[in-house]
């Protein structure tokens, strides 16, 4: 079907430091990522739950999933509304909040700062965020709010 669209992921535990999982302090909370045709991404558990903090956490990975969906999104909506977007950043942070042994997100703040050619392409521009988000196929299937807080510049006034 031409609507449906898989993604398959392989993931490889890289943990077991001789004894397998003996104990919780005894087995390492690295893995690998794989998907077909890309390098593989470190990955680990966050340093809070005893990870290594030079490999991406799954908390860590699903916020760059929402920042890069909506800017994705973003620069199909600036193309449509006849804005010229030179330059994209993001400084996005999420909230999760511990909850026994679980936990959950309790929001992801996306703060994109939007370069466009010229003044005129200022308020389309803030408002082409609104049809990123709705387009956004990661914010569209989480169940936590993803706010955006967007600021534009004109690339003259820079």
């Amino acid at each position: 079907m031409k609507d449906l669209h898989e993604y398959r992921i392989g993931i490889e535990w890289a943990g077991n430091r001789g004894t397998g999982t003996s104990g919780y302090r005894e087995y390492g909370r690295q893995l690998l990522i794989h998907a077909d045709g890309k390098p593989a991404l470190e990955g680990s558990a966050d340093p809070t739950f005893h990870g290594d903090r030079d490999r991406w956490n799954p908390e860590e990975l699903l916020v760059s999933a929402l920042a890069q969906c909506h800017m994705l999104s973003y620069l199909h909506m600036a193309v449509r509304a006849g804005v010229v977007v030179t330059a994209y950043t993001d400084a996005a942070t999420g909230v999760m909040r511990q909850r026994g042994i679980g936990g959950a997100f309790e929001e992801v703040v996306l703060r994109p700062r939007v370069t466009v050619a010229d003044e005129s392409m200022v308020e389309a521009a803030r408002a082409a965020h609104a049809d990123a988000y709705e387009a956004c196929f990661i914010a569209n299937s989480v169940n936590f709010p993803v706010r955006h807080e967007p600021e534009v510049v004109v690339a003259s006034g820079e």
